[in-house]
């Protein structure tokens, strides 16, 4: 274990820890850092980064930032890859709206496994991924805590401001868009009964207390008069589209106004409907498919090979690998114990099948279900190495150690490192949707 995380450990060992899970609880539901009605963070330690992890993570997933917005503008031009993207007909429609801006995704997070000698990634969200206020709630919380104050008198330790970092990437791309108002009227658009509709609070708060006033709407109070894009009486000059793709095209009507002021560009909309290219599951099908090797560099495919995991959409043909052709559906029933099976598009863990923990009937059933649905769109995808750390975790009013899974998620804003969602999880899958749980992370060392 190293040395900080003894220090962190031995000094919580002096705490009440019936009394620490309790204030943690309440700052929490005080600080509104819950999805839903469940508060984030049921541990007593935050996640400990080193300076030299975080600077070969910062490299990794800022070209990987770089490399989807590049896969966007080659998709736009090539409609074979938007075939094998698994994209469906409607959400081709949205993408090729002029957005009136390049950057597709101003705001993306990428789901990581992070060990000494290994630095993977499972998934890409392109598609402004949730999160980032409830991070920086997190740390700020942790921060304020004696027993952090009493650990920083030993050991340098940084919380990580994602918040702080979005307002000026939201307002870069609006520039990047053409808009010219001094300060934007910023509008957060999901729906109203979303379990992060909480967040939206947070940064909606905290945009204004910025000086940048904002609101939340739902998608269907938006009104679109051919000229301006507005909500309540108030025109809006930026939306920070937080409602998903895939409910817009479910509820295409309710989003109608958002729809034709965005093809109208009488609004900058980040992130774009664009952004949908690069946050398919098979976006790390065409980064390691050796078809379009052509696209990247030399450098960049070897950093592709060292931390994308091999990754193929499910379909009966043969597929290149190291130079091998291999017949894929074969090779993925005689390695089951090697791969995970997952649709295109989905999140919260839906549908996902680990080989490696299901019966051989199971893992035929998941082949069987990827070939009916290709359509859709399921991708096998080579298991990768996961870390896995002791915590402290609130059980039964006092504080147990558990072994659990970390699945750390840094963001990315219009390609800079800005902050960290970090989930625990006891099982195979870390997210909050399922029922896993949140800390905050902190850089330690220098």
């Amino acid at each position: 274990m190293p040395d900080y995380i003894n220090t962190w450990n031995e000094l919580l060992s002096h705490e009440d820890a019936v009394a620490l899970c309790a204030h943690i609880t309440a700052a929490q539901r005080e600080r509104r850092l819950r999805f839903g009605d469940r508060v984030l963070c049921p541990f007593l330690r935050p996640f400990f980064l080193t300076a030299a992890d975080e600077a070969r993570v910062t490299r990794v997933v800022e070209t990987l930032w770089t490399l989807g917005e590049r896969v966007v503008r080659a998709a736009m031009a090539e409609p074979a890859m938007l075939t094998d993207l698994a994209l469906s007909e409607d959400e081709i429609r949205l993408a090729r709206i002029d957005p009136g801006y390049h950057t597709a995704s101003t705001a993306a997070r990428a789901d990581a496994f992070i060990l000494p000698d290994s630095l993977q990634f499972a998934e890409y969200n392109a598609e402004s991924p949730a999160g980032p206020a409830y991070s920086q709630g997190l740390a700020e919380l942790f921060a304020e805590l004696p027993l952090m104050g009493r650990f920083r008198a030993q050991v340098a330790a940084r919380l990580y401001r994602p918040v702080d970092a979005l307002l000026p990437t939201l307002v870069d791309s609006y520039r990047e868009w053409g808009g010219k108002a001094a300060v934007p009227h910023i509008a957060i658009v999901d729906w109203r009964d979303v379990p992060t509709y909480s967040e939206f609070e947070l940064l909606r708060d905290a945009f204004t207390d910025a000086g940048v006033p904002t609101m939340i709407c739902d998608p269907r109070e938006l009104v679109y008069d051919h000229e301006r894009l507005a909500a309540n009486g108030v025109a809006i000059d930026l939306v920070y589209r937080r409602v998903l793709i895939n409910d817009i095209l479910a509820r295409e009507d309710d989003c109608r106004a958002l729809l034709q002021a965005y093809e109208a560009r009488a609004v900058c909309v980040a992130n774009t409907l664009r952004c949908k290219i690069p946050h398919k599951k098979a976006f790390f099908a065409v980064l390691t498919d050796e078809r379009y090797a052509r696209l990247f560099s030399d450098a960049e495919r070897e950093l592709i090979r060292r931390h994308i995991p091999w990754t193929a959409l499910v379909e009966e043909r043969r597929v290149s690998r190291d130079g091998t052709s291999i017949d894929l559906v074969p090779y993925l029933r005689t390695n089951r114990d090697r791969f995970v099976i997952k649709p295109n598009d989905e999140y919260g863990g839906t549908g996902v099948t680990l080989g490696w923990e299901t019966s051989e009937s199971e893992w035929e059933a998941a082949i069987g279900r990827a070939l009916a649905e290709r359509p859709r769109g399921w991708v096998a995808q080579e298991k990768i190495v996961v870390r896995r750390e002791p915590f402290p975790i609130c059980d039964g009013g006092g504080a147990v150690m558990r072994d659990m899974l970390v699945d750390f998620a840094p963001y990315v804003f219009r390609g800079r490192l800005a902050g960290f969602l970090t989930r625990l999880s006891s099982t195979g899958l870390a997210n909050v949707t399922s029922g896993g749980g949140q800390v905050a992370a902190f850089a330690v060392g220098d």
